[in-house]
């Protein structure tokens, strides 16, 4: 992903070296965040039984559909907490989180009895059944026993209604270990969810950069359009008037036609932008809502070491510690097959010779202990991986650890690049517009062609596009800041 930020940097870098006219720097910055952002496809799972509830909250989608029905002002800030609770992949990974919970529940479960009930009926003719059931039934006679052949009987019918209850005593650590398992994942899956939440809400706020800025680009050559066609007049004019050779009047005719391309060119990437927008807030991508404009952006003020130490804290960093917590308690379980495992069973018996009937019954309670004393070497076996697993799971939590921290100063870099572009560009607007007054001047005084005051006012324009792209590199390099380093988007944006 960070190669294909370069690669759009370097093709916007090298089109403003290789165009006389306007730049189209915000053309190619919006197709690249467009492909970042705007084309992704999910793959959702059908969730079943309906009992799952997963809360948004109200006011926030509210405020968005009030927002698109009466075009009223959107915020930067209402886009955030948009995408933050009502996006698709913040509900998903809320669901994530539900069936994590549902899963601890499930785990501790275990450590409670069992009840099952069981309806049983049996028809046989075999000796040993036959006396054993009739003995079961409260049936047995002695004189029907001397009276009849014990090894030919007749057929017997039999039906038991069992309930049995069993109860886990001791099984050397296991269930309990399984139920830290799960609930170290259990607070993964919420600290994911969370950071989920940040991720969308970056992409939100990117798509609001995205099209504050595509709005403003279009605006911009819609205004050189204007100033375009404008020469374009004077110099048919002249041209009638004999002071100005037809060639120039071509000549500005060509620059006029290339401007209109990049007029087209820029609002169908407002268009989409707007889309993208809506996509990310979760809404139909046909809402369209009036924006606030961007607050400015601020120095980042600190030294890049703090914004490290604020990125241990992030979420998916949490999360990564609790799902190392969780595979370093598998040696803890597999080291329980050395232990003998212990349970109360009560089971409690009603037979007739019909199914569900209630002429006999009885009881029994019993206590099972089982040990595993040979399986070939396979339970050690079992210790000494998930031992080996948790050696390397921590290697890799401390190499994501790293990753995260070299993460935060490519993006602390960036952001303070973005702002000394911003600055300079800001410094150059005013120089250009110097430059086009007194070039108009001298068109007045006719020292000057029609063609140097149409260079002086691309020069002004493309000095504004450098500006407009320095500040909305620069105040989406300080939201990515912010996210990578684990901190609230809303501190960057007061």
């Amino acid at each position: 992903m960070e190669n294909a930020r370069l690669a759009g940097r370097f093709a916007f870098q090298r089109s403003l070296s290789l165009m006389a006219g306007l730049v189209t720097a915000p053309l190619v910055w919006c197709a690249r965040g467009l492909d970042r952002f705007a084309f992704v496809i999910y793959n959702y799972e059908a969730i079943d039984g309906g009992t799952m509830k997963v809360k948004v909250p109200a006011a926030v989608l509210a405020l968005l559909v009030a927002s698109g029905a009466n075009s009223e002002t959107l915020t930067l800030g209402d886009v955030i907490r948009a995408a933050r609770h009502g996006s698709r992949e913040v509900v998903a990974g809320q669901a994530r989180n539900e069936a994590a919970q549902e899963r601890l529940r499930q785990a501790r479960g275990f450590c409670l009895p069992s009840v099952v009930l069981q309806e049983l009926w049996v028809r046989t003719d075999s000796p040993a059944e036959v006396f054993a059931f009739t003995l079961n039934q409260q049936r047995f006679s002695l004189s029907d026993l001397m009276t009849s052949d014990p090894n030919r009987p007749t057929a017997l019918a039999t039906g038991v209604t069992r309930l049995e209850a069993s109860l886990p005593l001791f099984t050397g650590g296991e269930v309990s270990t399984r139920i830290e398992q799960a609930g170290s994942a259990a607070r993964a899956a919420k600290l994911l969810a969370g950071w989920v939440g940040e991720q969308a809400a970056l992409a939100a706020a990117e798509a609001y950069v995205m099209v504050e800025q595509a709005e403003e680009f279009e605006a911009l050559v819609t205004k050189a359009r204007e100033t375009v066609a404008a020469h374009v007049g004077v110099a048919a004019a002249w041209v009638d008037q004999g002071m100005l050779v037809r060639s120039e009047l071509l000549r500005a005719e060509v620059e006029l036609a290339r401007v209109d391309d990049l007029l087209a060119q820029a609002q169908g990437n407002a268009r989409v932008a707007r889309a993208n927008l809506a996509f990310r807030s979760g809404q139909p991508q046909e809402r369209r809502w009036d924006l606030d404009p961007l607050p400015r952006p601020v120095a980042l003020g600190e030294d890049v070491q703090v914004w490290i130490a604020s990125a241990d804290g992030r979420m998916d960093l949490a999360a990564a510690r609790e799902g190392l917590r969780a595979g370093a308690l598998e040696a803890k379980v597999r080291n329980a097959a050395f232990f003998p495992k212990v349970a109360l069973i009560g089971r409690g018996d009603m037979v007739d010779d019909s199914v569900f009937g209630t002429r006999a019954r009885s009881t029994t309670i019993m206590a099972v202990a089982t040990i595993n004393l040979f399986a070939g070497g396979s339970d050690r076996a079992a210790v000494a991986a998930a031992r080996w697993e948790a050696r390397a799971g921590a290697e890799d939590v401390a190499r994501f650890a790293d990753g995260i921290r070299l993460e935060v100063r490519q993006a602390f870099e960036a952001a303070q690049t973005a702002r000394r572009r911003q600055v300079t560009a800001e410094q150059a607007i005013a120089a250009a517009r110097e430059v086009e007054r007194i070039t108009k001047e001298r068109f007045g005084r006719g020292i000057v062609k029609t063609l140097d005051v149409l260079d002086a006012s691309t020069a002004l324009r493309e000095a504004e596009t450098r500006e407009l792209v320095a500040r909305a590199e620069a105040q989406a390099a300080l939201i990515r800041l912010a996210v990578v380093s684990g901190r609230n988007l809303e501190e960057v944006l007061q």
